[in-house]
């Protein structure tokens, strides 16, 4: 009998194509998450959205902050899903320092870029992020406007 193909591309659940945008990320970090058994079945399934989802620090620990998770409807009747719960990064003590440090300059945050797979854990890219102006976002979208034109100027001349 054939393999059931996963519907996600590759070893990603989400992505969060609103950082991107939004912020000028720097330094990237891989963080695990700690989950519970719902939650992993609902990534498994690709119920997650990650828009707006930042990291926070309490305690010397970091928790990823905004992701939502929606619980499937075969979830158990027992178990209190709360899609928005705050969940906790693992980082190790190097790690937490210099992202605590970096957010300590103005300007500087924490955002959650990517969710996915590494072998049979689930991995959280954070990056270290400074806020786009206005005017750097329309930069940014200038930019990639003109990348495309100019692929398919080059896929127009290679047909010829």
């Amino acid at each position: 009998m054939a393999k059931k193909q996963n519907k996600n591309s590759g070893n990603t659940i989400a992505l969060n194509k609103k950082a991107k945008f939004d912020y000028e990320l720097h330094e990237r970090f891989e963080a695990g998450v700690a989950l519970l058994g719902w939650e992993v079945k609902s990534l498994r399934a690709g119920k997650v959205q990650m828009t707006d989802t930042y990291v926070i620090f309490k305690n010397g620990e970091a928790w990823l902050l905004g992701s939502q998770i929606t619980p499937l409807a075969t979830a158990s009747t027992h178990f209190v899903t709360d899609p928005l719960r705050t969940r906790k990064l693992l980082l190790n003590r190097r790690e937490l320092t210099r992202l605590q440090d970096a957010i300590e300059q103005k300007g500087y945050t924490v955002v959650a870029t990517a969710l996915y797979w590494k072998a049979h854990l689930i991995k959280c890219e954070i990056a270290i992020a400074k806020g786009k102006q206005l005017h750097d976002k329309r930069e940014t979208e200038k930019n990639r406007d003109w990348a495309r034109q100019k692929q398919r100027i080059f896929q127009a001349g290679n047909k010829e």
